[in-house]
């Protein structure tokens, strides 16, 4: 069904408590100063989502989707209005602290995959895990395990130049999920892959999802965005509608 961004505030803010809204946004604006012009990317976007939610977030271009992706992503800070994650005020937090956030609770997957052409499968994957500080013995098994999720188990040594548009996808998911994050933002993860190959990264995202994984995906394709469970639309840095599976 079809929601009005007014129905959708009320909606939100009364199915269930604060503790079940994994991430909140209230008035939220960016603004990019380009030139002598201002453009209002996001122009006071209110929205929560809630902890297990798969939510895919749609628009034309220069819609504010990307916007919005970023800030969520603790990428980019709002020009004004609050982000809060976990209940936690981010709006302010400076550099080091949003990237100690990524680190810690965000896993990320991207349409380039973002993979170092110089690591292998296994080292790609537990890339996190050392900044992390992990033992290396640790962070090699957590890093195996994950492998053997996407299935890729016998691709361990593999670099990305040997692998398959798909794999070197389910790498990138495999390394997103080496923090054990609370969500997962995947920005266009199909938008590289062939129709079959994007069919099944989608239901592998759709497994996490069942495993209460959270994710928040950006996407322009209908039939990738028919995977969540909402579909949230944008349109001049505002939300038009929001589309509810039933």
């Amino acid at each position: 069904m079809r929601v009005s961004q007014e129905v959708t505030h009320r909606m939100t803010a009364s199915t269930g408590s604060d503790s079940d809204q994994i991430v909140r946004l209230v008035d939220a604006r960016k603004v990019y100063q380009m030139g002598a012009e201002k453009v209002h990317a996001l122009a006071g976007v209110t929205i929560s989502f809630k902890k297990g939610s798969f939510c895919a977030i749609m628009g034309p271009s220069g819609s504010g989707k990307s916007t919005m992706m970023n800030i969520l992503g603790c990428l980019d800070r709002l020009t004004s209005g609050y982000y809060y994650l976990n209940g936690q005020d981010v709006s302010q937090l400076d550099d080091d602290a949003l990237s100690e956030l990524r680190l810690r609770y965000l896993g990320f997957v991207f349409q380039s995959f973002n993979l170092i052409p110089q690591l292998t499968v296994l080292r790609n994957i537990e890339l996190p895990l050392y900044y992390l500080g992990w033992d290396p013995v640790r962070s090699r098994e957590r890093a195996r395990q994950l492998a053997e999720q996407v299935g890729l188990g016998e691709r361990l040594n593999h670099r990305p130049t040997e692998l398959s548009g798909g794999q070197m996808q389910r790498v990138a998911i495999a390394r997103a999920l080496a923090n054990d994050p609370q969500i997962i933002f995947a920005d266009e993860p199909t938008g590289n892959l062939d129709s079959a190959t994007g069919l099944q990264i989608m239901e592998l995202l759709t497994r996490l999802n069942e495993q209460g994984k959270t994710i928040i995906m950006v996407t322009h394709e209908p039939d990738i965005a028919a995977f969540a469970k909402n579909r949230l639309h944008m349109i001049d840095g505002r939300i038009d509608r929001i589309e509810v599976n039933q």
